[in-house]
């Protein structure tokens, strides 16, 4: 990549000599003797952001003043709010975010044609990779032929989608997609891609060395700032625009430190710790704000632990969740196969350029707070969000609480917490399923002809997946410990749990098999079954037809415990109301009592052998079996064999054929990959803002609206407008796939934008799914609506409440939205994420001022919007909003227009960011 040098910054260009190699780089130390401020007690977080700035300062992009502010930042506590534009080394996409992208890119090279302009100018200026890892599905679990049937059965599925992305890698330059079966994005990029300081050539080309730093289609690309990468994720096109280079405009954020002390107790993991780290900071508030984890605590954090905590900070809202570099960093380097050289230059860089976390660390933080973690006890989070965290003492009867909730009419809303407040009170009493006149409850019959009863609470689903905990050797040796203890005592799963293993990187099997575990997890149904997100994205595949109907007839609230990041409504399963985080050692042991209702702290798991009790303290393996268990498996060896053909793939990707030249050629009949509409008779001129007028209402939504509620990834019927589609198609129900897996085709992602089968819009009474009203009044699809208000040549509103887009960084909740015609979005508080990408589609983002809600207007959909001051809006303007209800009465209210920088202004101007990227790139050309 080409290293702009400015003038007036040319003299913090500096030499470092690492193992008899010169390298280049922007050092911060002269900066400061130059006059350009004091940066000696800036968090080492934002001197990542800092020397982006010294490097890339141009006089017009960045400037001197850019770089002052930082100076600037810790004058002012910790805040000076002002705009930049960051330049991230590279990028990195999963497939179910990337093929869009790719779709993107295709349909901006004919857009580029049509414009006059050459379509070579559309092609990635810094590194892309693209990990497939989305779309592997458990169909087939619980034995040996479990992970080659599945393997089968997504090249079935998806061999549309794969022969486009290896178009794609053709076509492109700078793009590699490291083929299925591989791994876990965020984990192949921890273990293998991400260098911690990065080295290339500039325009003279001198070898320079700088931050290693990304940003991803994926919202858990934070994890790789548990090894000093600065990443987070953002909306595909947001990183289509940063690929094509075009910089990301931000302000400076504020960052706030977390001091961890102490150590881990016994019988505690990582997990426990991060659930707690996720609580606490969504207690604080850090959306849009850096996390920086400081503290002596540190040096008793593997990294395998800090990436645990930084893949979860879109859980706690944070753009990322920050560790500086130290010797853990080198430490966990050198174990997973990198370079000796590469290893000297991160500590010479990091030392020389005040990046280095030794014992005199103490920079200024915006705010703070601090833990110890000798406090954390085993917990969950459950049932609906991350932050819902549970001591596992109280686990069993805050799910009692739950269910209580949903059967009297008064399921706790996201504001509420499903908890108890301190240590002191007891839990309430229980009601034990299968009691007199416990009325949901449902008989199932099983394959061997058995009979089982299913009620509200039974565990369904116990899967160990992904990248949050595999990527931790430290949970998975103890989930294979307690595997192995509970087998030698003779307890196995439960038949009505669906078990699986879906490891992040081919090396967590290596170490499992090394450590003769795999055995013990096969014993009682933690088979391997894919190399994937799997159940954390909702492909948990379907359940025993048995059980599903088992559930569905009685209303059972069945539940799950999965290892994972996100437990969202809808998400993990149909079939499945109650979600649970946990460890891996936790999710083994749920699986063997298969009841969210009993209390595996104090009651039996099960019986062993003899008919004695055997409880979770029996099996429970001890920090030092698991320490000396990953000394000995975990190797730099093992990292190095199974990364060193990672971009080859199996024979079934070797196979895959690749049609097309420099331009795509769209088939016409495929139902997973089509040319999207965005770019077609596409003006050379951008247009302007214009107010609103007569706008309808779309939907009224609730606090906590994720993305998955926007834009589901799972499994949809043939009833939803998107199956409809897909059989008026041909395409029989078996072939659904998932949406996830059609995000490549916009006719299929428009019928399933508010498509979530828990969505509730307040304009209908008591009805769950992706309904609304329609122009006439009538109860209709959210999809049929929007058409019709469409054919009428009306713009529609969204209106929301807090936290409004929270969870994945997936672009299309934005498209979807932008798609169906909605010109506006008026919650009380957006996520990061969702807030740039709906301007990044030219939707434009508003918050409520002055006390304003959606439920203090009283609205019920049959309102009229007018939005003005749009064509003279700055901002962060504030604007009027007009209401006019059905009688006749209107209500004006001020409005905070989230347009929040001047270039986001330019975006909306042009209908979204690529507009305005390729009107650039054909005036270019």
């Amino acid at each position: 990549m080409p290293i702009v040098v400015g003038q007036d910054t040319s003299s913090t260009r500096k030499t470092l000599e690492v193992n008899g190699t010169s390298f280049a780089y922007y050092s911060i130390p002269a900066a400061e003797a130059a006059g350009l401020g004091d940066f000696s007690q800036l968090p080492a977080a934002l001197k990542v952001v800092l020397e982006n700035m010294l490097r890339f300062e141009d006089g017009k992009t960045v400037s001197v003043d850019d770089i002052k502010a930082f100076s600037d930042w810790g004058k002012q506590g910790g805040q000076n709010p002002r705009e930049i534009a960051y330049r991230p080394a590279r990028v990195l996409m999963q497939d179910f975010t990337g093929v869009p992208a790719v779709v993107d890119l295709a349909a901006m090279r004919d857009g580029i044609k049509a414009l006059g302009g050459d379509a070579q100018k559309i092609n990635p200026l810094n590194p892309v990779d693209l990990v497939i890892d989305h779309s592997v599905m458990i169909d087939e679990f619980g034995n040996p032929r479990a992970f080659q049937m599945n393997v089968d059965r997504e090249y079935e599925r998806n061999i549309e989608r794969y022969e486009f992305l290896k178009w794609g890698q053709s076509a492109f330059n700078n793009f590699r997609v490291v083929p299925p079966g591989t791994g876990i994005c965020h984990q192949v990029n921890l273990e293998y891609l991400s260098q911690t300081v990065w080295t290339d050539s500039d325009q003279d080309g001198v070898e320079v060395a700088y931050p290693d730093t990304l940003v991803g289609t994926d919202s858990h690309t934070t994890m790789v700032n548990g090894a000093a990468v600065l990443g987070w994720g953002v909306g595909g096109i947001e990183a289509e625009a940063a690929m094509l280079g075009q910089p990301i405009s931000m302000l400076i954020p504020e960052v706030v430190g977390f001091k961890l002390t102490g150590e881990m107790l016994e019988g505690t993991t990582g997990t426990d710790l991060v659930l707690k780290v996720v609580e606490m900071l969504r207690k604080k508030g850090v959306v849009g704000k850096f996390v920086e984890f400081y503290g002596e605590g540190l040096d008793n954090l593997p990294l395998a632990q800090r990436a645990t905590i930084a893949n979860m900070a879109p859980e706690y809202g944070a753009t990322c969740g920050f560790f500086p570099i130290d010797d853990e960093t080198l430490r966990y380097l050198r174990q997973t196969g990198r370079e000796e050289d590469r290893i000297a230059l991160v500590e010479a860089y990091a030392k020389a350029n005040g990046f280095w976390r030794g014992s005199d660390y103490a920079p200024i933080y915006t705010d703070t707070l601090e833990l110890d973690m000798g406090t954390i006890v085993p917990a969950i989070s459950g049932p609906k969000r991350p932050q819902d965290y549970l001591p596992l003492t109280t686990a069993a009867s805050a799910f009692g609480k739950f269910v209580k909730g949903v059967r009297d009419g008064k399921d706790a809303s996201p504001k509420e917490e499903i908890r108890w407040e301190g240590e002191g009170g007891a839990p309430e009493p229980r009601e034990i399923p299968g009691d007199e006149g416990h009325h949901n409850r449902g008989f199932y019959q099983a394959e061997d002809g058995s009979t089982h009863q299913l009620h509200d609470g039974s565990i369904v689903i116990a899967s160990i997946t992904s990248c949050t905990n595999t990527s931790n050797p430290y949970v998975l040796i103890g989930a294979g410990l307690v595997a192995r203890k509970a087998r030698a005592l003779g307890l196995n799963r439960k038949p009505w749990v669906k078990t699986s293993l879906a490891p992040g990187s081919q090396v967590v099997t290596q170490y499992l098999e090394a450590a003769d575990l795999q055995e013990d997890l096969d014993a009682i149904g933690f088979n391997l079954v894919g190399y994937g997100c799997t159940t954390c994205i909702g492909n948990s595949g379907p359940l025993d037809a048995p059980i599903s109907k088992a559930i569905n007839d009685h209303d059972l609230i069945a539940t799950s415990v999965l290892s994972g990041n996100r437990n969202f409504e809808g998400r993990i399963s149909p079939d499945v109301r109650a979600n649970y985080l946990a460890s891996p050692p936790l999710v083994v042991a749920y699986a063997l009592v298969g009841d969210m209702n009993v209390d595996i702290t104090t009651e039996p798991l099960g019986n062993d052998q003899n008919g004695n009790p055997v409880y979770l303290k029996d099996i429970w393996p001890s920090n030092a079996e698991i320490a000396e268990l990953v000394e000995r498996v975990v190797t730099r060896e093992a990292f190095q064999s199974k990364y060193a053909d990672v971009f080859k793939g199996d024979e079934k990707w070797q196979g895959v054929e690749v049609n097309g030249g420099e331009t795509y050629a769209w088939p016409a009949s495929s139902t997973y990959i089509q040319n999207p509409p965005y770019f077609q008779g596409m003006s050379k001129d951008p247009g302007v803002i214009t107010n609103i007028e007569g706008a309808r209402i779309l939907a009224v939504l609730g606090d906590m609206i994720t993305t998955d509620h926007i834009s589901p990834a799972g499994s949809f019927k043939e009833t939803t407008p998107a199956g409809k589609y897909l059989v008026e198609r041909q395409v029989p129900v078996r072939e659904f796939n998932s949406y996830g897996s059609r995000r490549g085709n916009h006719e299929v992602m428009m019928r399933g934008t508010f498509a979530n089968i828990r969505i509730k819009n307040e304009m209908l009474d008591g009805v769950e799914g992706g309904y609304t009203k329609g122009p006439d009044g009538a109860q209709s699809s959210i999809y049929d609506a929007a058409m019709a208000h469409q054919a009428e040549g009306t713009p529609l509103v969204i209106f929301g409440g807090e936290l409004y887009g929270a969870g994945s960084s997936r672009d299309w909740a934005a498209k979807g939205t932008a798609l169906l015609g909605v010109k506006a979005v008026i919650a009380e508080s957006f996520e990061r994420i969702h807030r740039s990408n709906l301007v990044g589609m030219g939707v434009i983002p508003f918050e409520f001022t002055g006390g304003d809600t959606r439920e203090t207007l009283k609205l019920t959909g049959d309102e009229t919007v007018a939005i003005g001051g749009l064509d003279t809006v700055t901002p962060l303007a504030e604007v009027p909003c007009t209401i006019t209800y059905a009688d006749g009465a209107e209500k004006v209210i001020q409005l905070k227009c989230r347009i929040d920088t001047a270039i986001e202004k330019e975006y909306v101007e042009h209908g979204g960011v690529l507009h305005y990227v390729l009107r650039n790139l054909a005036k270019a050309s």
